[in-house]
């Protein structure tokens, strides 16, 4: 299976199933989109009769070109089949029961008002809490017991606000590296904050033990503003901006990104991005609103070829700096086109209910931090494990080939199915699919396979 697209004044052609990438002239690009409907025969007259004004393209140029795509063929660079399904129940049974992630709720609470928040304001509809010590201890020590000869282990800090819980992230991070020799593992920490409370003490800490720190800002005063506000109503972006700057001059190169949403509000994110590079900020990310569709917020079908474009335009603003020597990163173009993500992570995704779990700030576990609250998703807890079998067998079972509608995507290995979690909340199914989210990514990958292409290109040049 292939599939080519034109972008950025390059004809290019993906072979989905080897990862292979080729950028082509014109000619070649028609041939290889005839090549498996029709007969060389049939090949020579059409693009005959397509290029009869340019001299170039010759008889023996097309057969020429022929020749080298059944090459690449046999070469297993195109038109490759597709073998991996029947290894996608195997290679998830092979990390069954270990658990390499957690996503640490230590705060069930926010001091931001944010009307389109997942988490209905930091309380995931339930009771504002605080995680204690003693749960988080727990958290670890189970996450350790269960993750096998695994050395690396993650631990995000999330909300809520983290940060309103500081005192125990400080513990529990103190606690963490005091076992870490013993039972031979390495804790990578993030922690994501909404700024409001950054502060010396915050920015030492994180810039010393987080290997990387999730930054909230929606881009433009405006637009930030319009979301991310207090309980009076104030926004925060005059807050938080001036300490989100003083974080990252101090973090030394360490990994960090500015996060943000766009809604229905600015499909015309692009600017925000713009804003942030204002700013001085390089390691960014737009993520699409995730809200309910009748949400003021929600992303209507109107604001799609609005977004489409503007990753489109991204790709273009990105390859420009690239050839200025002011680069920056986009999280959703982070793509390695020589090597990648292993089979196992292209077929299974994150691990979303088996390899990674969140705990709420009463020890639950449940399959990530979008499931929270559903009592249907509730895995079990830290002290007993998993008693909920049945729901995580679900998504055990969630791969790419589970879901019909992948089958015959060329992004499938790309995605790995989706998120479950968007999934479920469109469809009622962990195995479903966001046709919308889908749409988003289709377009992402384009743009990143096309930038990764060109880079490529100059560096030969």
């Amino acid at each position: 299976m292939i599939h080519s697209y034109q972008l950025g004044g390059m004809n290019i052609v993906l072979d989905v199933c080897s990862g292979a990438v080729h950028v082509v002239d014109e000619v070649a690009y028609d041939i290889i989109n005839m090549y498996k409907t029709a007969s060389k025969d049939e090949i020579l007259r059409s693009i005959s009769e397509k290029y009869r004004d340019n001299s170039e393209v010759t008889e023996e140029e097309i057969l020429l070109c022929i020749d080298q795509i059944r090459e690449l063929e046999e070469a297993g660079q195109l038109f490759t089949e597709d073998t991996y399904e029947p290894m996608a129940d195997t290679l998830k049974q092979k990390t069954s029961g270990v658990v390499k992630a957690l996503c640490l709720h230590i705060a069930h609470t926010c001091n931001l008002n944010c009307s389109y928040c997942l988490a209905s304001q930091g309380k995931y509809h339930g009771e504002r809490a605080l995680m204690s010590f003693e749960v988080g201890k727990q958290a670890f020590d189970w996450l350790i017991a269960n993750s096998g000869t695994r050395r690396n282990l993650e631990v995000d800090f999330f909300g809520g606000e983290p940060l309103m819980n500081f005192d125990v992230v400080k513990q529990l991070v103190a606690y963490a590296r005091s076992i870490e020799k013993q039972y031979n593992k390495n804790f990578r920490f993030t922690l994501t904050t909404n700024g409001m409370l950054i502060d010396d003490d915050v920015i030492d800490f994180v810039n010393r033990e987080c290997s990387n720190v999730v930054l909230s800002l929606d881009g433009r005063k405006h637009i930030h503003d319009r979301y991310r506000v207090d309980y009076a109503g104030n926004g925060s972006w005059e807050k938080i901006v001036p300490k989100f700057q003083k974080l990252v001059n101090a973090r030394g190169g360490k990994d960090y990104y500015m996060r943000g949403t766009f809604t229905h509000a600015n499909p015309d994110f692009l600017e925000d991005i713009r804003e942030m590079l204002s700013l001085g900020f390089r390691e960014l990310s737009m993520e699409p609103v995730v809200t309910a569709p009748d949400d003021p917020s929600a992303l209507t079908e109107e604001d799609l070829p609005i977004v489409l474009s503007q990753y489109e335009q991204l790709a273009e603003l990105m390859l420009q700096k690239h050839r200025e020597s002011d680069p920056f990163t986009f999280y959703h173009y982070m793509i390695d086109l020589k090597g990648g993500p292993c089979i196992y992570k292209r077929i299974s995704g994150c691990g979303s209910g088996t390899e990674y779990m969140a705990v709420t700030p009463w020890g639950d576990l449940y399959p990530c931090h979008q499931f929270v609250g559903d009592e249907k998703y509730l895995l079990g807890n830290i002290w007993d494990g998993v008693k909920n079998t049945a729901a995580q067998e679900e998504f055990a079972e969630c791969n790419v080939y589970a879901r019909a509608e992948c089958r015959d995507c060329w992004a499938r290995l790309y995605c790995s199915g989706g998120c479950a979690a968007n999934a479920y909340h469109a469809t009622g199914s962990v195995k479903g699919v966001y046709k919308y989210g889908c749409e988003l990514f289709k377009k992402r990958m384009e743009c990143a396979i096309m930038l990764e292409a060109a880079k490529a290109e100059d560096e030969e040049a």
